[in-house]
């Protein structure tokens, strides 16, 4: 029988997470987190509008504005294999079931920071850097069902951005974004040979380990605009464009090690394009609600699409209520629905190339399996608290917690009744400090 293996990668200490609406976090400052990740339509702050909605850095009230922060991000994720990868500590038949065995990569910073400038009464630049996306888990020395899976994901933006104030109540903007990102799959996993009684023959194939951690730039941008209503009645729309990347020998898919030169495979991954539109509303001085809805095109990006992700509708509300001039409290939710799914698969393995780049074919239940296992984007209804408070007139901080409840999807080989399956379950924990400054 072919044994599974592999060749472990060592995980960046860089703006790593696992995100949140599919590979995406749900937002970025402390003040948008804790308000389910709104600001489209509705001005939530100035270095977090860089990010959300360049055209509200036009109705800030200060000149200059700078913030320094991060999320301290806590996933519990853990994966389950049934049936597929054969068992090669303890010997046992398939059906062999890992149960749900718990990833190891269950802390991660992601850090953050922007500076806001109004250079004039109609023109203001904003300019950030913030780890966007990512994900990954960590299954070396757990479960050799699971082949020691090990993933690394990262995507971070720089984001220069420019807001016109067209008059008292419209504002324009354009935001040129400059990408990183790093990609390790490290991992390798081989299905039952065909012939073992208890194989299952569609199933069998190997994919190999990682030819090691591949960086790589892109570029794109977003446009938004904003209405202001008299600072009682808000709203906002954004589009944020596709950023195209090439992660280059990352993955040996047919197990091909003859050439030592020329083993890996590159992987086409494009961070698929969003619109977004919002509202927000001001019923009181000390009060402020928002909502926001925002589509993702995961059925557009490459990468995404041929690994069977699915477009996302993101739904997010928030408020903030000041009891005092120096005290908010602020509350909010976020859904999405995972943009990975479960139930039957079909197991046919369709003609090689199916995937760009990758030699070998994946069947729907291949693209489950290493979903599921490798990169389980899952999470879906998030919870979401925080606060701010104003130190002086220059100085203040905002602190958020997010939890994303736990959600479970799990796919079955098509005929097998569900005696080959993968699974992932998963909820977050996260923590996020911003340090505000402003004059």
């Amino acid at each position: 029988m072919r044994k599974s293996l592999l060749i472990g990668a060592v995980l960046s200490t860089v703006a790593v997470s696992f995100a949140t609406n599919g590979d995406n976090l749900i937002g970025l400052t402390p003040a948008s987190r804790a308000m389910g990740g709104i600001g489209v339509g509705l001005p939530v702050g100035p270095v977090d509008s860089i990010f959300r909605n360049p055209a509200w850095m036009g109705v800030m009230e200060n000149k200059f504005t700078v913030q320094f922060g991060g999320i301290l991000f806590m996933p519990k994720v853990k994966g389950r294999s049934k049936g597929f990868v054969q068992n090669t500590a303890g010997g046992a038949p398939n059906p062999y079931d890992t149960g749900y065995v718990k990833s190891r990569a269950d802390l991660f910073v992601v850090p953050e920071i922007g500076i806001v400038h109004r250079l004039s009464d109609r023109l203001t630049f904003g300019l950030g850097a913030f780890g966007v996306s990512g994900m990954g888990v960590d299954y070396r020395d757990k479960n050799p069902g699971l082949s020691q899976m090990h993933t690394t994901f990262q995507f971070m933006r720089i984001i220069p951005a420019v807001a016109f104030k067209v008059n008292e109540m419209i504002s324009v903007s354009f935001a040129p974004h400059l990408a990183w990102g790093s990609l390790d799959m490290g991992a390798v996993m081989c299905a039952d040979t065909p012939g073992d009684p208890d194989s299952v023959p569609e199933l069998d194939q190997c994919w190999n380990a990682s030819g090691g951690q591949y960086q790589t730039l892109g570029i794109g941008f977003q446009v938004g605009a904003s209405l202001n209503f008299g600072d009682f009645l808000y709203a906002g729309i954004t589009y944020q464009s596709p950023v195209s990347m090439k992660y280059r020998n990352v993955f040996d898919s047919d197990n091909q090690q003859i050439d030592p030169n020329n083993i890996y495979e590159d992987l086409k991954l494009t961070q698929p394009q969003e619109v977004a539109f919002g509202v927000g509303a001001s019923p009181l001085n000390n009060l402020r609600v928002g909502l926001d809805i925002r589509w993702i095109n995961w059925e557009g990006a490459d990468g995404y699409k041929h690994f069977g992700w699915k477009d996302q509708w993101v739904f997010a509300v928030g408020g903030e209520y000041k009891p005092t001039d120096k005290l908010a409290l602020r509350i909010g939710w976020n859904y999405g629905r995972s943009p990975i799914r479960g139930g039957d698969k079909d197991t046919t393995l369709p003609p090689p190339g199916n995937i760009p780049n990758l030699a070998a074919p994946f069947s729907e239940f291949h693209k489950a399996w290493f979903n599921l296992v490798g990169f389980p984007a899952i999470a879906e209804h998030h919870i979401t608290l925080g606060l701010g408070y104003r130190f002086t007139e220059t100085f203040s901080v905002d602190l958020s917690y997010v939890r994303a409840l736990e959600k479970k999807v799990e796919a079955c080989a098509a005929g097998t009744n569900c005696q080959v399956l993968a699974g992932a379950k998963m909820y977050q924990d996260s923590i996020s400090l911003g340090l505000n400054w402003e004059f």
